[in-house]
């Protein structure tokens, strides 16, 4: 697999992402965490959701480790493993969405959330891919759709086809995380209200996953379909005359008289 390094200078060269792209990675234990890791609630005062740290790390440029303790959404919890999906949320009858939601419908919802065995892991690593002392499950990239388009036309270069993503406008940290994880494809993830609120995600910005086993024929796809001229920033075609109101023409006209 290319080192972070190399996915670094590439998504660089060829994306031009406007915050840090991100290595992630599930630990069983926090034997695995590099020194100089943050942790929210020692070094920061604070647990905070997922999505919230995704922001810290991909803003800030920082490395931050979450365990149970540190990570504040219920959501997040279940899908990473950390919380029991019990039964009276699963079967729609513990209503923490909106009250106007029908009991079979959020029992719908809570189903199709992905999440780890519960348990499986103790610890949710992050940092930067320029600095990741660590061998990820996955990289996430944020960027507007132009970007994200990129990626797409990079993940499926040498395979064709379709990239293919779902959405239910929440719990976006389980499309980036677990579903990324347990489905071993890339992914182009719409940001759900708490990236938005509480990761500070932009009304421009999307995301992007890589699982460890794609990023090589990704930086493949992204130097080989930039070479056969699909780039960003996307070319405008600029090489056209324009068409100009009346008085302009007559003046052009008159100057040259």
């Amino acid at each position: 697999m290319a080192t972070m390094k190399e996915l670094n200078e590439a998504l660089m060269q060829y994306i031009r992402p406007a915050s840090f792209p991100l290595a992630i990675k599930m630990l069983e234990n926090e034997e695995g965490i590099p020194e100089k890791t943050r942790r929210p609630k020692r070094d920061m005062g604070v647990a905070m959701p997922v999505c919230q740290a995704v922001g810290v790390a991909r803003r800030y440029g920082w490395a931050l480790a979450l365990d149970r303790d540190d990570q504040l959404c219920p959501m997040g919890g279940i899908t990473l493993g950390f919380e029991v999906a019990k039964e009276t949320w699963l079967d729609g009858s513990f209503a923490e969405g909106p009250t106007t939601m029908e009991k079979e419908a959020r029992a719908k919802t809570a189903q199709c959330l992905c999440r780890f065995d519960h348990g499986k892991y103790q610890i949710l690593l992050m940092a930067p891919i320029a600095r990741a002392a660590f061998d990820p499950d996955l990289v996430v990239m944020y960027g507007d759709s132009a970007q994200v388009m990129r990626m797409v036309q990079a993940c499926t270069f040498e395979s064709g086809g379709q990239l293919t993503s779902t959405a239910s406008g929440g719990a976006d940290c389980s499309e980036i995380i677990t579903q990324t994880v347990q489905t071993d494809q890339c992914q182009f993830i719409l940001p759900c209200n708490g990236d938005r609120v509480l990761g500070m995600t932009q009304d421009h910005e999307m995301a992007f996953t890589m699982p460890a086993s794609k990023i090589d024929t990704t930086i493949r796809g992204l130097k080989l379909s930039h070479e056969m001229g699909q780039r960003y920033p996307i070319p405008a075609f600029l090489r056209f005359q324009a068409q100009f109101p009346e008085g302009y023409t007559k003046l052009l006209k008159h100057l040259r008289e």
